[in-house]
């Protein structure tokens, strides 16, 4: 486009107007290189929040974010490689189960996953716990790691989606964040970069996922199904529960502790079944599998400890010490642990899970802004969930400090105030909603 006339796009959009496939190629191009300035870029992106965007302009987005930076074809590389994203969660440690799971049925699987921030927990802040585990690698590490242990789990590149990074800075301070176009442009356009064979998406609902309503889940799981037309990359999506917490652990060393325990089949059996569901869609998309025979590889391998010596593998090639696997004790541990017991008997009829993350946050197993440390002891342990039956005086979770320095009858009042307890059980919700494609 010879001259891109912003302040009539601008005012288009914020009439509700679709835009031309070219006017957003060349907004977004010009503002990754500068030359449109910061608050001309969040008045597009108030207008889009607004107004929404067509499927087309949605798609269109997604692929000039796309193409703002590197793109790696990985599928051009590999008779089959696979990738995975989840919308985040508490105690969400599904990614560090299903790539040696996955691996261990002869199938390739990499991501370019993140660190947490707010109530979900980051993938790579789960594996920075494992002693030396190097989770920042260059695009021909990552491929030798595919290559010694058939799958990878690393930190983005600069060079992958720069737009993304530069409109996400701005969406975290303009109110924009949860528009469902900006969104799936920000997701779909780091993951389509990649060029995998697959994706599968693991969407959460609930108490304690991005998106807390079933419709607005369902919603965001089609548009990042769509965004994927003609890419390249089969994309399916699963809506899984988040209106508890996944497992036991919510932490980081304490999770990579619990996905060790899956991987030995004696883990928390909600943590295996999402798990199982998502491998098995792996396997099928690999077109080596129908999914019976998914599920009697993905069994084999578990049973037969292959699977936890293709995580030995993995964690060794991204320069970990897998010795932790058998002495749990090389991780960081806790200084403290404050139980919380139940103030009356009864059933857990629900818990506020956001306000669960935000509570493991505080301990300082997260981030409230990008620069926080984390510390890697801390965390929870929820030993009952939503749907248990409880008894006064029982140990309902394990508070875990890093330092000694709370105190231990406030953090109980505070974890108390999520938690409800009455005199029934909750109707009862299931791990997996519905598969799409």
């Amino acid at each position: 486009m010879a001259d891109l006339n912003v302040y009539e796009l601008l005012n288009r959009k914020r009439r509700g107007a679709p835009l031309e496939p070219r006017e957003i190629e060349d907004f977004i191009d010009r503002y990754t290189k500068g030359s449109i300035p910061d608050y001309q870029m969040s008045a597009l992106l108030m207008a889009v929040a607004i107004n929404g965007m067509t499927a087309d302009e949605m798609a269109t987005l997604t692929q000039a974010m796309l193409r703002s930076g590197e793109q790696w074809h990985l599928r051009n590389h590999y008779d089959f490689i696979a990738d995975k994203h989840s919308t985040g969660g508490v105690g969400d440690k599904v990614s560090l189960v299903l790539s040696p799971w996955v691996a261990a049925c002869g199938v390739k699987i990499g991501m370019l996953s993140g660190r947490g921030l707010g109530h979900t927990g980051g993938t790579l802040d789960k594996l920075e716990a494992i002693p030396r585990f190097n989770a920042r690698l260059s695009r021909a590490e990552f491929e030798r790691c595919v290559a010694e242990a058939g799958c990878v789990i690393s930190t983005s590149t600069e060079g992958i989606a720069p737009a993304d990074k530069k409109i996400y800075a701005l969406r975290d301070v303009t109110g924009t964040v949860e528009s469902l176009p900006l969104i799936t442009a920000s997701i779909m356009s780091k993951k389509l970069a990649m060029g995998a064979s697959s994706l599968i998406l693991d969407v959460k609902t609930g108490s304690g996922a991005f998106m807390r309503r079933y419709q607005d889940s369902k919603a965001l799981a089609q548009s990042l199904i769509a965004a994927a037309a003609g890419s390249g990359t089969r994309v399916e999506a699963l809506i899984t529960d988040m209106d508890r917490p996944l497992g036991v652990a919510a932490g980081n060393a304490n999770e990579v502790v619990e996905t060790i325990e899956v991987l030995k089949g004696h883990g928390p059996g909600d943590v295996e079944e999402i798990t199982r569901a998502q491998a098995q869609r792996v396997l099928v998309m690999s077109g080596r599998f129908d999914e019976r025979s998914a599920l009697s590889a993905l069994d084999d391998a578990l049973h037969s400890g292959r699977a936890l010596d293709q995580a030995r593998k993995w964690i060794a090639a991204q320069g970990g010490d897998p010795a932790f696997i058998d002495d749990y004790s090389l991780l960081p541990q806790p200084k403290q642990t404050i139980d919380v017991r139940a103030p009356r008997s009864g059933f857990i009829t629900g818990m506020d899970t956001y306000r669960a993350g935000m509570f493991t946050v505080d301990l300082g197993a997260g981030r409230k802004k990008a620069d926080d440390v984390i510390d890697y002891a801390a965390g929870v342990m929820f030993d009952r969930k939503s749907g248990d039956e409880v008894k006064s005086g029982e140990t309902i979770a394990r508070i875990q400090l890093g330092e000694p320095s709370r105190d231990a009858e406030e953090l109980r009042s505070r974890f108390l105030s999520f938690v409800t307890i009455g005199d029934a059980p909750p109707s009862g919700r299931p791990l997996v909603f519905e598969h799409l494609k």
